[in-house]
């Protein structure tokens, strides 16, 4: 699996730490953008950003009610993201079985002996 235009915007969305406060935040539940952004020691236009880079990223879904806007967890947000992580797992646990298997077969197990003892001189 290859990279995507997609999992880019997860992984922007994601490398910003106020965005994963705010997605463990939605963890909860739907919130208001003003709930959100009450422990925030940021701007509301700030945290507004930050909401639409997480919905952009198909992390978030917003839902308006008259003038409100609320924020949920997207249903499969990750799981584009899952998989390809879940891949490259796959491959990395792959090369090291591979290193390992190299390495046993190739490294003979060498015999330690103890060092000579020294000559008793005073006989």
């Amino acid at each position: 699996m290859t990279p995507t235009p997609a999992l880019d915007r997860t992984f922007a969305a994601l490398a910003d730490p106020t965005r994963r406060a705010i997605l463990a935040r939605l963890q909860g539940g739907e919130q208001r953008v003003t709930e959100l952004a009450a422990p925030f020691a940021v701007s509301l236009p700030a945290i507004s950003k930050h909401l639409r880079t997480l919905e952009q990223a198909g992390l978030i879904a917003r839902r308006i009610e008259g003038r409100e806007h609320r924020f949920a967890l997207a249903p499969g947000g990750l799981d584009a993201t899952a998989a390809w992580i879940d891949q490259a797992q796959r491959f990395w646990e792959s090369r090291i079985d591979q290193l390992d298997a190299f390495l046993r077969q190739s490294i003979a197990p060498t015999a330690i002996t103890p060092p000579p003892k020294p000559k008793d001189e005073s006989k």
